[in-house]
């Protein structure tokens, strides 16, 4: 995969057009691991290390969290996650480089629509600049914090917790989440480490100092602390914008699932076996899937979905007028988007259309 990475397509202020084919292809790169968890415990796993990996998995019960103030589950809507990206700055994560910033925050936010009969699957990314009204939520102490206006998206975490995260994502979209995962940074680094690193090709010199990521034009193999500064990046490519980061993070996508597909490692059940227990390590599900069992049955269901076929989808957005540094969702395309998701139908080219564009051509 040789996507160069300073043509990526990116967000940023002060920049319009837009390359649309490739921006329906915008996504993060926690999804990926979601999914090749997902995949990995599907295909089935001996009982013993079943065991040991049930135990990394945390759980979150985000239906007690919430209550019943949430859309209604539509017979036509398919499945809905939620996936996060968090990026904790304590414990494993804090030997990173990834940032002195208190708390944790939700790096990368997808919505993995699977419609119904489970053949395909549409990503869509919701960036972290945008700005969003918080319903009011219950915090993790069970006091009640109170609905705010123009908050950004990712401090929600940090705030109140990811409950609240979903109850954002669920009120802005009308869309009823069933699940909720979470990977930290540690996880993705785990990963691209266990499968002995990525290849990667960019154009350009790429130096980010904020991310340490120091590479010369070229192929390089990534390993897992390189990976994270990679996808990571966004001073040294663009405008530097932080929206800017989505085209090098789709190019790591597509080169990890390459990497995969090229070492087969959902055959190999050691290989299998480290990839999971990586991951397990460092996710967070809803209480629903919080276990290695309903991970499976879950991930048995999803057999006939191909990654690789994914649609994945900026959530359409325009520069805000008061904050051009901050995004706030396009209209109509943002609610034409949803309501297409909500009816488990196609989705239309207009409602894939970004006014913001990140000054790529």
């Amino acid at each position: 995969m040789t996507t160069p990475a300073v043509e990526s397509p990116s967000t940023s202020p002060r920049s319009p057009g837009g390359d649309a084919p490739r921006r329906r292809r915008r996504t993060g790169r926690w999804i990926l691991l979601a999914l090749t968890l997902l995949l990995v415990v599907g295909a089935g796993t001996a009982y013993w290390l079943y065991r040991d990996l049930d135990g990394n998995i945390k759980g979150v019960d985000i239906d007690r969290a919430i209550g019943d103030d949430r859309p209604e589950k539509l017979p036509t809507s398919g499945q809905n996650i939620l996936i996060l990206g968090s990026d904790s700055r304590a414990g494993a994560n804090a030997a990173l480089n990834t940032g002195k910033v208190a708390g944790a925050r939700s790096d990368t936010a997808l919505v993995m629509h699977i419609p119904e009969g489970r053949t395909e699957a549409v990503a869509i990314s919701i960036p972290r600049d945008t700005l969003v009204t918080r319903p009011e939520c219950t915090g993790s102490d069970g006091s009640t914090v109170a609905s705010a206006k123009r908050v950004m998206f990712n401090s929600i975490y940090s705030q109140v917790g990811p409950a609240c995260v979903v109850k954002t994502v669920e009120r802005m979209s009308g869309v009823r989440m069933d699940h909720y995962v979470e990977v930290d940074f540690a996880g993705f680094k785990g990963l691209v480490d266990a499968i002995g690193g990525v290849t990667v090709t960019v154009d350009r010199d790429i130096r980010d100092t904020s991310s340490g990521l120091d590479l010369t034009a070229g192929t390089h193999r990534l390993d897992g602390t390189r990976a994270l500064q990679f996808v990571r990046t966004r001073h040294g490519i663009g405008d530097g914008s932080d929206l800017g980061r989505i085209g090098l993070q789709q190019q790591f996508m597509l080169a990890l699932l390459s990497e995969i597909k090229k070492q087969d490692l959902l055959g190999s059940p050691a290989k299998a076996f480290r990839i999971a227990d990586q991951l397990t390590a460092a996710l967070t599900t809803d209480s629903g899937l919080a276990s290695l069992t309903k991970l499976s049955e879950f991930g048995r269901s999803l057999n006939g979905v191909d990654p690789s076929t994914m649609e994945t989808i900026m959530l359409p957005v325009a520069y805000d007028k008061v904050d051009p540094n901050r995004v706030v969702a396009a209209e109509p395309q943002a609610s034409t988007l949803w309501k297409a998701v909500r009816s488990d139908s196609e989705i239309p080219e207009s409602a894939k259309k970004s006014p913001a564009t990140g000054g790529s051509s």
